[in-house]
């Protein structure tokens, strides 16, 4: 026996509702899975455990894309990043720097010199707090220094120092005026502050 004209039309609008729904809840759950990958790394929802891979939750979007085209196109050093960048769609990439910016940041805490967070603490202020504002917690644009593993901002300073990784006209100048007038130690003071904000 065939179903009614109503029954048939109430099917076809569940199905309807079912597809409706279903395609933002599929949309999400690729992203999940996309995100897994870098879990591996960087930790659960981005907020990394590992002393040489930087925390990549609540990374402004503009900051997260261009991080990883830069990996992609290999104008950013990496150990493995390079390859894994290029398995990714520039799709995929805004979808992950979406995703991770809905994430908290975790900063449990990590061993710092309390000499030189006192001492980087001033220096930091002055040189960086123009684009790493709220002791280092908001950067637009820039990455988020607070909290981030310090074994990991030493070597990223390192490979910026040595003309290894590319910095932007404005870093550069603030770069060149703290080496200038406090020396190279300045660096791994600030680091040590920045590491210690939590």
């Amino acid at each position: 026996m065939r179903p009614s004209i109503p029954s048939r039309r109430l099917g076809s609008a569940l199905l309807l509702g079912a597809i409706l729904w279903s395609a933002p809840a599929l949309a999400d759950l690729e992203t999940e899975l996309l995100a897994v990958s870098c879990a591996a790394c960087h930790g659960t929802d981005g907020s990394s455990i590992g002393i040489a891979t930087p925390t990549i939750a609540s990374l402004s979007p503009e900051y997260f894309v261009d991080s990883m085209i830069a990996y992609k196109t290999e104008t950013r050093p990496s150990t493995v990043m390079g390859r894994i960048a290029k398995g990714y769609s520039d799709a995929q990439i805004d979808k992950l720097a979406e995703y991770f910016e809905g994430k908290p940041f975790d900063r449990p805490g990590q061993a710092v010199d309390q000499a030189k967070v006192d001492a980087g603490k001033g220096l930091a202020k002055k040189y960086c707090e123009s684009c790493h504002e709220e002791e280092g917690k908001v950067g637009e644009g820039v990455g988020v220094l607070a909290g981030q593993r310090l074994p990991y901002m030493q070597f990223s300073v390192t490979d910026f120092l040595s003309g290894r990784r590319a910095m932007e006209k404005r870093q550069k100048q603030k770069f060149d005026a703290l080496l200038a007038d406090q020396g190279r130690d300045a660096f791994d003071a600030i680091l040590h502050y920045y590491a210690s904000v939590k």
